[in-house]
């Protein structure tokens, strides 16, 4: 027998030499969800070891996943209920908590973080949407999001957060032609030098629902009127259907064409396939989101004690990067690192 492929499995050594996969440090962002006010830590019940913080909070929390070698921060806002209403105003709101997050980070970190922030209206609209709603102009039981007259506000938005020192803005609402309406007016005003990382791909997933705990953005929160048509419930008539994968490379292309400097997959571990059919399509860096439900349902099977933790998160991150992820956003990027789950 000539072929012995175990030959390079045979030690701990080897098994190192011959890996074609590694997961550093570089390669991980960890999320923050941000709250005005001061001395605020909200433990989120269905996100083990994620809380809800103010800006002074959040700094020490920065500080430390710098320690960890993790130099990428995905910022979320999520503003009071009262701040909230059915057209986002509050979403540029330069005193809000992402603007007022990103300018405390710069000043205490400089260029050593690479701050990204989340660009959509759910958590600052009352019915939980990614866009304006309006009426339907055919009858219907339900309120639609206007694409267009969304892609307004979340150019203002991303501007603000561009204004207050955010490296890459993050587009995740789905709306067609978000991306290049957003490098029209970051170019406009100046900030051609920040980037846009478009969640490109993201699907109409069960696995977010631990976030919008966290972020308070669940769909369907308000009507228009008492005896007017509900909001949906529901994003599947802009975030994309779980069925299709064509689809993802056709938005992806989009995406580059208008501008994004960066790709997304949301979410990323049903979505392997994806994730790998996309990588040979472009040559922009590839971005994967092991989003709230992935994240937690890892962490539920360890508490049960049907899963060893630090090798399943060693496992699920590593097939991330090994389908084609350049950066992986995870809520384990520090406790993996800290804990060496990572190698």
């Amino acid at each position: 027998m000539t072929k012995r492929p175990r030959r390079a499995r045979a030690t701990r050594a080897l098994r190192d030499l011959t890996a074609e996969t590694d997961v550093l440090p570089r390669h991980l962002a960890l999320p923050h969800f941000v709250r005005p006010g001061r001395g605020i830590e909200e433990a989120v019940a269905s996100l083990p070891g994620v809380s809800r913080v103010s800006v002074d909070m959040l700094l020490p929390r920065l500080e430390r996943q710098l320690r960890a070698g993790v130099r990428t921060a995905l910022l979320f806002g999520v503003p009071d209920d009262a701040d909230k209403d059915g057209g986002a105003r509050s979403a540029d709101d330069a005193a809000g908590p992402v603007p007022s997050a990103l300018r405390a980070a710069r000043e205490a970190f400089g260029d050593d973080l690479v701050l990204v922030t989340d660009v959509c209206l759910c958590a600052h609209t009352d019915h939980g949407h990614c866009g304006v709603l309006v009426r339907p102009r055919a009858h219907g039981s339900e309120l639609v999001v206007d694409n267009d007259r969304s892609l307004e506000r979340l150019a203002a938005m991303a501007a603000a957060h561009a204004e207050a020192g955010a490296d890459l803005v993050s587009p995740s609402d789905m709306m067609d032609g978000r991306v290049a309406t957003i490098r029209a007016r970051l170019d406009a005003a100046g900030f051609s030098s920040v980037g846009i990382l478009s969640y490109a791909v993201k699907y109409a997933s069960a696995f977010y629902g631990p976030f919008r705990d966290a972020a308070g953005s669940a769909p369907g929160g308000a009507a228009a009127a008492p005896d007017g048509p509900a909001a949906p419930t529901t994003r599947e008539t802009y975030q994309m259907d779980p069925r299709n994968a064509r689809e993802a490379l056709r938005e992806a292309a989009l995406d580059e064409a208008e501008g994004a400097d960066m790709l997304m997959v949301k979410p990323a571990l049903a979505y392997l396939d994806v994730l790998a059919r996309l990588r040979p399509t472009t040559t922009l860096p590839l971005v994967a989101y092991q989003v709230s439900g992935e994240y937690a349902m890892l962490k539920a099977a360890a508490a049960a004690g049907v899963l060893d933790e630090a090798s399943a998160m060693r496992e699920t991150i590593t097939a991330i990067r090994r389908a084609g992820a350049d950066l992986i956003v995870t809520y384990a990027a520090v406790e993996a690192l800290e804990r060496g789950w990572l190698r």
